[in-house]
C-alpha cells in the first residue's frame, strides 16, 4: 500500500503543470503501480484497492490542475482590467511641460493589487506649471473613486483657481461632495493628503500648499533640502474645511536651473528597515550625488527604498519628481 501514498506527492506537485502533463503522471503512477503489484504477486483485492486509490488521487489532481488554470485566467483577465482602470484614472504626466522635465514611478504592496490610493498629475496652466501628489486613505475599488475625484478636481480647477491656496479649498470641497453622495460624511477615516506645487512660468521659482502630507524635497548639487510647511493644515475631504483651521500661507522657494523638485507619499518616507529605522531619502548616500534626469532620480530612489526594506512592500510607493530644465521656456511643452 506504500505506492498509491507515493503517487500522491508527484499527482499533487502535478496540480501547478499543464493539464497533460498531470495526465502523464497520473497514467505513468497507475501504470508502475499495477506492474509493482504483479511483480508482487499481490491479491486480487489488495491489486483492485490500489488501482481505485490512484484513480480517485489522480482524478483530484486532474480536477485541481483545471482549478489552478482557470483562476489564473481569472486573475490575469482582473490584473488586466486593473491595469487599465490604474492607467485611465491616473495617467502618465507628460514627460516634458513648460520649463520642466518629468518622471514618475508606482511600486503596488502587492504584484496583485495594482489600484491603490496615490495620485500625482501635472498640468500647464495659465498660472504656471501645476503639480499634485496625494495619497488617499484606504484601498480598494473606494480608493480608487476618490482618486478619479481628486485628480478630475485637480484638473479643472487648475485652469481658474488663481492661487494654490484656493485650488486647495475647491478640491477640499469637491472631496467632501464626494463623501456626501457616497453617505461617508462625517468619518474620520476619509480623507486626502496632497501637496500642491506651482512652478512660475519662466521656473525660477516654486510655490507649495501642503495638506497633511510627507514634504517633497529640492535636490540640487547631490544635495537633498527638505521643504516643511511653515504652517501645518488638515488633509483635503475631512469636511472640516478652512473653518475649522485658518488655511496657512503658501510656502515659496527659489528653483535653480538643473534642480529637482522630489514628490514622495507615504510609502517611501514610512518604509521600514529590519531594525525599524524610517527611511530618509536625505540621510541616503546611495543618493548622494548628482543626477542628470528626473528618470534616473526615480530609478534610484525606487531601488534605494526595496533595499531598505529588503523588497517587503506593506504600501503603495509612489514618486513623482519634476527638474527645470537649463535654458528651457513654457514653448517646450510637449
Amino acid at each position: 500500500m506504500g505506492l498509491p501514498l507515493l503517487a500522491a506527492a508527484p499527482l499533487m506537485a502535478g496540480a501547478t503543470l499543464t493539464f497533460r502533463a498531470t495526465l502523464g503522471v497520473a497514467l505513468f503512477t497507475c501504470l508502475s503501480s499495477v506492474l509493482l503489484d504483479v511483480e508482487q504477486a499481490r491479491p486480487a483485492t489488495a491489486f483492485y484497492i490500489d488501482v481505485a486509490l490512484i484513480g480517485v488521487i489522480g482524478l483530484l489532481a486532474l480536477g485541481t490542475n483545471q482549478l489552478i488554470v482557470r483562476q489564473r485566467r481569472e486573475l490575469a483577465l482582473a490584473r488586466g482590467v486593473a491595469e487599465a482602470v490604474q492607467r485611465a484614472v491616473l495617467p502618465d504626466p507628460p514627460r516634458r511641460i513648460g520649463p520642466l522635465t518629468v518622471a514618475a514611478g508606482y511600486t503596488a504592496a502587492q504584484a496583485e493589487a495594482l489600484i491603490g490610493g496615490d495620485l500625482y498629475a501635472v498640468q500647464d496652466t495659465p498660472f504656471g506649471v501645476r503639480a499634485i501628489i496625494g495619497d488617499v486613505r484606504g484601498k480598494g475599488v473606494q480608493a480608487v473613486a476618490t482618486v478619479s475625484v481628486a485628480i478630475g478636481a485637480f484638473c479643472q480647477e487648475a485652469e481658474n483657481a488663481p492661487t494654490l491656496v484656493e485650488l486647495a479649498r475647491r478640491m477640499d470641497d469637491a472631496l467632501a461632495r464626494e463623501a456626501i453622495r457616497s453617505g461617508r460624511a462625517g468619518s474620520t477615516e476619509d480623507f486626502t493628503t496632497a501637496v500642491l506645487a506651482e512652478v512660475s512660468a519662466d521656473g525660477g521659482s516654486v510655490t507649495l500648499v501642503n495638506r497633511g502630507h510627507p514634504p517633497p524635497y529640492l535636490v540640487h548639487g547631490g544635495r537633498f533640502e527638505r521643504l516643511d510647511p511653515e504652517v501645518p493644515e488638515l488633509p483635503l475631504g475631512t469636511g472640516l474645511g478652512t473653518a475649522a483651521v485658518e488655511a496657512g500661507p503658501a510656502t515659496v522657494v527659489p528653483f535653480p536651473a538643473g534642480a529637482s523638485l522630489l514628490f514622495v507619499t507615504d510609502g517611501v518616507t514610512e518604509a521600514r528597515n529590519e531594525r525599524g529605522v524610517f527611511y530618509d531619502p536625505a540621510a541616503s548616500p546611495r543618493l548622494a550625488r548628482k543626477f542628470g534626469d528626473p528618470d534616473s532620480l526615480v530609478d534610484a530612489l525606487t531601488r534605494d527604498v526595496e533595499r531598505w526594506m529588503a523588497g517587503a512592500h506593506h504600501d503603495d510607493m509612489a514618486i513623482l519628481v519634476v527638474t527645470r530644465r537649463r535654458g528651457g521656456t513654457r514653448k517646450d511643452s510637449s
